[in-house]
């Protein structure tokens, strides 16, 4: 059955007798709730008369039928609705009337109640913490200054040369620096790797694999055995895999690989010429410098800004001491697990891996989760202290750019959000950041000098 738009049991007329509190633990608490019997009545005869006027039964005109057999008819109807209403109407009143900060729940229970008697139930919920704000106005922060330096824009411009190297065959012995292709196949006290570590597939045959003459790389001393090999040649290579190596099974193993040199080949790095120049869209090699010296500029300055507001951030976290929302902790440690995961799994490494370190992962998510919840309601207090408030403007293009981001239409991406109240998310991510901005626009800042970048060898 479908009620009229805006169907509501008078309020007036929900008497909440009688309300307990209960703390059951840190910013947890059970709510023990009575409603009169004459506004459970009144909430039984309200809603009797709306099924009677929206009801037909046989030998009746839309409405007419007569009360007694509306009740007799449509009972567990009726009395879903005033259960529904009567709680969740009582229930507001409740947290009204005690000013209690709700930040998850309610979550109901024993709810007792019908025609003639009282009703009673529990609500078990999550408050938010209770603290006094210490002063947040002309917290005092340092600031680095600085240009960028020439060795800075030199380093830079490296780093260009290397993402246009190429790799050019040698017909000579390898040395240390080339890079080579090869085939191999790995045992351990003679078998494959992957006897005992079913993962390590790609540790135990390979073929067409590229690798730099580089200690260090890849497996610790395997690349080194291979100076000296040229193509088409055949290296037996032992190693033993660290005592941390990715590979669990593997860890303190002795490995035995059959090598075959297919490649030799050469790295060669563009000259630093007007033709590098305009490889990345400058006219000239000062062109380039200047605005490689402007992105420099703006990344020192947004990294100084963020560690600004890291310290504000800090100084507010470790002047409060209150208890936190353990399911706001949980939801965000699930949060932050989920991040690293992912992240990890970007990576390359596998999910037995992840596995292994599930417990580690988890105490560094609660311990972030526990800074997150903290700091979030620390930043609220201050917006709401200084009411602050997000403009319909910077919403709509925080929305567009996430949306952008994602590679999906505005609209679509805004409707995927609201399914699962994710504006609400955006909406308060946007006052946070108010509220980080007005503590760096009211703080006391000291201009220090940038450390100048350490010469290389």
């Amino acid at each position: 059955m479908r009620w009229p738009r805006g169907f509501f049991i008078d309020s007036r007329k929900v008497r909440v007798v009688n309300v307990t509190i209960e703390n059951l633990a840190p910013c947890r608490k059970l709510l023990r709730l009575e409603l009169d019997a004459q506004a459970v009545d009144v909430a039984f005869e309200e809603m009797t008369r709306l099924v009677q006027r929206q009801v037909t039964l046989p030998g009746f005109r839309p409405g007419k039928a007569p009360k007694e057999m509306v009740v007799k008819s449509h009972s567990k109807t009726i009395h879903d609705e005033v259960r529904r209403k009567l709680v969740n109407d009582s229930y507001r009143k409740a947290i009204e009337d005690n000013k209690l900060d709700v930040v998850a729940g309610p979550d109901f229970e024993e709810v007792q109640f019908g025609p003639g008697q009282s009703m009673q139930f529990t609500a078990t919920i999550d408050t938010a913490p209770e603290f006094e704000l210490p002063e947040y106005k002309g917290l005092k922060a340092t600031r680095e200054v600085g240009t960028i330096a020439e060795q800075e824009i030199d380093k830079a411009i490296e780093v260009l040369r290397n993402q246009r190297v190429t790799y050019n065959d040698v017909d000579r012995p390898t040395q240390t620096g080339d890079f080579v292709v090869v085939d191999y196949s790995a045992t351990t006290d003679g078998q494959p790797l992957t006897t005992i570590a079913p993962t390590a597939r790609g540790l135990t045959n390979q073929t067409g694999f590229w690798m730099q003459i580089k200690e260090g790389h890849f497996i610790p001393g395997f690349t080194e055995q291979l100076v000296g090999a040229g193509k088409g040649d055949k290296r037996t290579v032992n190693v033993d895999f660290p005592a941390d190596f990715v590979s669990a099974p593997l860890q303190g193993k002795k490995g035995v690989y059959e090598v075959t040199v297919t490649q030799v080949k050469e790295s060669v790095l563009p000259q630093v010429d007007l033709e590098f120049a305009k490889s990345w869209g400058a006219d000239s090699m000062e062109i380039l410098r200047v605005g490689i010296r402007s992105d420099l500029q703006s990344e020192a300055d947004n990294r100084r800004t963020r560690d600004v507001r890291s310290q504000l951030i800090k100084q507010l976290q470790d002047a409060v001491t209150c208890e936190l929302p353990e399911s706001m902790i949980n939801s965000v440690t699930r949060e932050v697990v989920y991040e690293v995961v992912r992240e990890n799994q970007q990576r390359g490494v596998s999910k037995e891996e992840i596995d292994q370190h599930k417990n580690e992962i988890f105490t560094l998510a609660n311990n972030s989760a526990k800074d997150r919840v903290k700091i979030s309601f620390l930043l609220s207090k201050v917006a709401e202290k200084e009411d602050l408030r997000v403009s319909r403007e910077s919403l709509t293009t925080r929305l567009i750019t996430m949306a952008n981001q994602n590679k999906v239409a505005p609209e679509k991406y805004v409707n995927d959000l609201k399914k699962k109240n994710g504006i609400n998310q955006v909406h308060e991510q946007l006052l946070l950041e108010l509220a980080v901005d007005f503590l760096v626009n009211n703080a006391v800042l000291e201009e220090v000098q940038a450390p100048l970048p350490q010469a290389t060898a």
